[in-house]
């Protein structure tokens, strides 16, 4: 399958405004190994090629251990999680699919004994992203690879 339309092309000043606040998400109070496990889990979840070749590329030079990336699907089961990446997970998968009476308490009790406020906001708001992302690539057919020298993902070593 080849991309529908050039999206970044048809609607630029959308896609600055949107990749601007994306870029912000990693300047906030995650950390870059949450953020990627979030962008992978939420992009896995969501069935968006794209997007997971694209964060395992970069989980990757961030220096993640394989492993740890072939046990996201299985986290909850997995001991190679710490509590606070497993309340980011949490909190991912429900926010990526909202059950129909919203948030449980108790999930949002386990987030709250692992993240601070701030945090649980900031996590929010790199769930938000990932998920706006996968729309796009999905609803575009962004090709899986086919940014990797773009974003200079060959690093990875995973082409």
């Amino acid at each position: 399958m080849s991309q529908r339309i050039d999206y970044q092309a048809q609607s630029p000043d959308l896609l600055k405004k949107y990749l601007e606040f994306s870029l912000l998400t990693k300047k906030s109070s995650i950390e870059r190994s949450i953020h990627d496990l979030v962008n992978i889990r939420a992009s896995q979840m969501n069935g968006c090629a794209f997007c997971v070749d694209m964060h395992i590329k970069e989980a990757t030079i961030h220096g993640e251990r394989p492993l740890r990336l072939h046990h996201i699907a299985l986290w909850r089961e997995s001991p190679l999680f710490s509590p606070r990446e497993t309340a980011a997970l949490e909190w991912t998968e429900v926010l990526t699919q909202l059950p129909p009476h919203g948030v449980p308490d108790e999930i949002y009790e386990r987030v709250r004994q692992q993240l601070s406020e701030k945090e649980i906001v900031d996590l929010t708001h790199v769930i938000v992203a990932i998920n706006g992302w996968n729309r796009i690539s999905i609803g575009f057919r962004s090709v899986p690879g086919s940014a990797d020298k773009a974003y200079g993902l060959e690093k990875a070593g995973l082409s």
